[in-house]
């Protein structure tokens, strides 16, 4: 992953999202897309969240960096307007009231103890066994969760009881994001 992306990039990818949520809603096609800026090519995983009126409308994401970050945008828009199970898919017509959130990932980090994480720089991701589950650093900034609260969350998340952070069979990890959005 580049170490941070320029202001231009920002801008290019929330551009693209939103131009490839604009073709795939009227047109049920992504638009070819290609580019030569080094940060819209790195390798990085990332999610792209939408909102309406302030509400999470969708969250998609991709934690592997199996390709370019401007394709990974691409797949995740689409996917968080149509796929994420918890909320029907945006309409066309709803478009112009989604507002885009992209958080591109730094590769993760487990850690060795949770007095590592730091509360609204990393975001957090836990396995145990076939459970898994993923929260965003802007998580836990917007609900003012402090450092317990954030583990119990992730639990909740991945389908594990609230305690099962302190747990010596669930690998945690840690990773931080570079958040950006149309707002």
């Amino acid at each position: 992953m580049v170490d941070r992306l320029e202001e231009d990039d920002k801008v290019e990818l929330l551009r693209l999202a939103r131009t490839t949520l604009e073709s795939y809603l009227s047109a049920g096609s992504i638009p070819q897309y290609h580019t030569s800026r080094p940060g819209l090519r790195v390798r990085a995983g990332a999610f792209v969240s939408l909102h309406n009126s302030g509400e999470l409308r969708g969250c998609i994401g991709q934690l592997t960096a199996d390709r370019e970050l401007y394709r990974i945008i691409q797949s995740c828009s689409v996917s968080a307007a149509t796929e994420d199970s918890r909320f029907l898919p945006v309409t066309h017509d709803e478009l112009p009231q989604i507002e885009i959130e992209i958080s591109v990932l730094t590769p993760f980090r487990r850690i060795k103890s949770s007095e590592e994480i730091e509360v609204g720089k990393h975001g957090l991701y836990m396995v145990c066994g076939a459970h898994r589950g993923l929260l965003l650093p802007q998580v836990a900034t917007q609900y003012n969760w402090d450092r317990d609260t954030f583990l119990a969350q992730t639990c909740r998340k991945s389908g594990l009881p609230e305690l099962a952070w302190k747990d010596p069979a669930t690998a945690i990890h840690v990773f931080e994001a570079q958040v950006f959005s149309e707002g």
